[in-house]
């Protein structure tokens, strides 16, 4: 067999150990099931899967050597604590053994032979005497020769686990390393959007088509024009669209308009847009919907309005939130589907929690609760996130109640937050996105800038795979 201090060298820049690469192909070949071709390159190549100090170790223990198995241990190059947790699988294996024999006199020796050996304290070798008889008692009992084979082969599997390189391999190493580079090409690819698993065969890389640049529609006309696509545009709202959101599993687009109405669209699988529902009985402009997280109910509110929430399926109103003109001017939902929380612009109403029901669970109100311009629960429903008073964002942690405040130098229009709801981004007038985090490790946030920002509210999200990306609007239609 080679030796592991082999000089010859692999890769375009001599970095990969030739018999190192071996070996983790062998590991590889073992491990996927392909056992004679493993066997096979051991014998052709010279080089071992396992160590020899190993193969020692292994033979030692299967059968019963125990002295050797200890003189082996205190002779590899290992680091003192790893050594000493080899020695405990060891002696603990000896120690059962000898109390299946019946030599007590052997096992208390042997116990005390563990404790001068790894220097266990006192109540550390009482409790390993204590849980190994118990062990003898209640599940194993008289062993017979199979079920000692058993004990040893765990006993192996564990030292396998525990010893570091050289003397043994990391599970499924050639899976890490390839793992791993796949991971860092993902990493450094700046347009990477795509599900599923990637390929191998080459080096990953996403190109800008990755990133949806035009909302365009399939529609029947494409049928007869060939390739040609055709943009449709959704026409059924009779003014101004002002919010637009699809739900969470992407089978519904919710919008609201400044006609007083918001539509359900069912998204076909085609990718085109049937209008399901109309929601009509708000009397003033819808500026803000939410969908539940199991998309089965939807928020409806918006300037001057009062805070509805539709069944999906049916499209009905199920209820009516009216408590002493409490007008919403934004909403969120927690992840149980079941309680929602509301904020208005009214100075004096603050923030509630209620159930679906309209009962109300917990109020903010006072001097603390200025008008609330935006709010957001994230998706753990640990942290309620709201902006007050223009400048103002106040992170209120639903479990310790404790709470942070961000100030920004210019008023705030709208915030978002990532699917993982680790960040969050808000809008500013002064034509910038600013990323925070909710945990609240950053003095200082990332800024975006680039968009037109100079009347009107934009709500930029978050987007793509793993919510890697931020797409905003822009006054100039770009």
């Amino acid at each position: 067999m080679l030796m592991e201090n082999s000089s010859t060298m692999l890769g375009s820049n001599g970095l990969i150990r030739k018999h190192e690469f071996v070996r983790v192909i062998i590991q590889c070949l073992d491990s996927l099931g392909y056992r004679k071709s493993a066997s096979f390159l051991e014998s052709e190549s010279g080089i071992s899967y396992k160590s020899l100090d190993f193969e020692m170790l292994k033979s030692q223990i299967l059968c019963g050597n125990w002295d050797g198995c200890t003189d082996t241990l205190n002779e590899i190059k290992v680091m003192d604590e790893t050594r000493a947790s080899a020695l405990f699988i060891v002696f603990k294996q000896c120690l059962l053994e000898c109390l299946n024999h019946g030599d007590d006199a052997m096992a208390l020796a042997i116990l005390r032979k563990v404790v001068s050996a790894l220097r266990l304290g006192k109540d550390k070798a009482h409790s390993l005497a204590q849980s190994i008889l118990s062990l003898r008692d209640t599940e194993f009992g008289k062993m017979d020769d199979n079920i000692v084979q058993e004990l040893r082969k765990k006993s192996l599997v564990e030292l396998e686990k525990l010893l570091p390189p050289p003397i043994m391999l990391p599970e499924r190493r050639l899976e890490h390393l390839v793992e791993t580079a796949v991971s860092a090409q993902i990493d450094s690819c700046m347009y990477h959007n795509m599900l599923g698993a990637v390929s191998i065969y080459e080096d990953h890389c996403c190109g800008r088509d990755q990133i949806p640049t035009e909302t365009i529609q399939h529609n029947e006309m494409q049928r007869i024009l060939g390739d040609r696509i055709i943009r449709m545009i959704l026409t059924d709202h009779k003014n101004e669209v002002w919010f637009v959101q699809f739900s969470n599993n992407g089978e519904y687009l919710a919008s609201a308009s400044s006609d007083c109405t918001a539509i359900i669209w069912k998204v076909l699988e085609e990718g085109k847009l049937m209008l399901q529902h109309t929601l009509r009985s708000h009397q003033n402009p819808v500026s803000f919907v939410a969908w539940s997280p199991d998309d089965t109910k939807l928020l409806t509110c918006g300037n001057g309005e009062v805070l509805k929430l539709w069944d999906v399926e049916t499209g009905t109103c199920r209820h009516t939130f009216r408590d002493h003109g409490f007008i919403v001017s934004s909403c969120a939902w927690f992840p149980d589907s079941n309680r929602l929380v509301c904020g208005s612009s009214d100075p004096e109403k603050g923030i509630r929690m209620w159930d679906c029901h309209g009962n109300e669970i917990k109020a903010w109100r006072g001097m603390r609760m200025p008008k609330i311009l935006d709010l957001a629960v994230t998706p753990d429903g640990e942290n309620l996130i709201s902006i007050f008073l223009d400048k103002e964002l106040r992170i209120l942690n639903m479990v310790t109640n404790s709470e942070r405040v961000i100030s920004e130098k210019h008023p705030i229009t709208s915030l978002s937050i990532s699917g993982d709801g680790k960040f969050f981004i808000v809008n500013l007038n002064s034509q910038e996105i600013h990323m925070w985090d909710v945990a609240g490790k950053w003095d200082m946030p990332l800024k975006y800038m680039g968009h037109k920002q100079d009347q009107y509210v934009i709500r930029s999200c978050f987007g793509g795979l793993n919510s890697a990306f931020i797409a905003s609007g822009s006054e100039n239609s770009q």
